[in-house]
């Protein structure tokens, strides 16, 4: 079976997670416009700031088409920025900002730190190939973390030391994944991977 999954080009690391996503043998795209929506079976959408990205789905006219394919089961993974768009409440947002919705979890953006505070460490990341061999190098920017979970989400991931210990920083809801880090930037595609077997197992 064909799989063609999108990546939300209008801000962020995109040529970075379609290289991921082709690694793992699906056909990987950019979305732009509702027309390349329409012919993607599940969408990734990446870092970058999230109330610019919430303005530029409005610009595009891809704000409603998207939350309306979420809302009718397609597959979708959210990183950093993607995160917030994906989850159904924000902290730390500014005015008017909303998100796409459909992780029952609240955020809080910029949680970790400015920029200068970004940093990495290593993950144990639940349903992730090899997790306890191999932890998952994550690399988190001006990241989010998650504060609430509701009942219809599972956290597969908390920050294990340092000052955030006990953070939640990966979690998935049906066929939704979010995740406050950035795996497309370290070259293991575990994470892509683990979407990818989602999206299979929804069509």
């Amino acid at each position: 079976m064909t799989v063609t999954v999108g990546v939300l080009a209008l801000q962020g690391d995109v040529r970075e997670h379609v290289h991921a996503l082709a690694s793992t043998g699906v056909t990987a795209v950019p979305v732009r416009r509702e027309r390349e929506l329409d012919t993607v079976d599940a969408l990734v959408i990446p870092g970058g700031e999230s109330t610019t990205m919430d303005k530029l789905l409005r610009a595009f006219d891809l704000f409603e088409p998207v939350r309306a394919r979420l809302r009718d089961g397609m597959p979708a993974y959210g990183s950093c920025a993607g995160m917030i768009l994906l989850a159904d409440r924000v902290l730390g947002g500014i005015e008017g900002q909303q998100t796409l919705g459909g992780v029952d979890v609240t955020v809080r953006r910029n949680a970790f730190g400015r920029q200068v505070e970004s940093f990495e460490t290593d993950l144990v990341i639940d349903g992730l190939q090899a997790a306890a061999e191999q932890p998952l190098h994550a690399v988190f920017i001006r990241a989010p973390w998650v504060e609430e979970v509701g009942p219809d989400a599972t956290v597969l991931a908390r920050v294990e030391s340092g000052p955030a210990a006990g953070r939640i920083v990966a979690v998935r809801q049906g066929p939704l994944l979010v995740t406050s880090f950035h795996p497309e930037v370290t070259g293991d595609t575990r994470v892509h991977q683990l979407f990818v077997e989602i999206v299979r197992d929804s069509l």
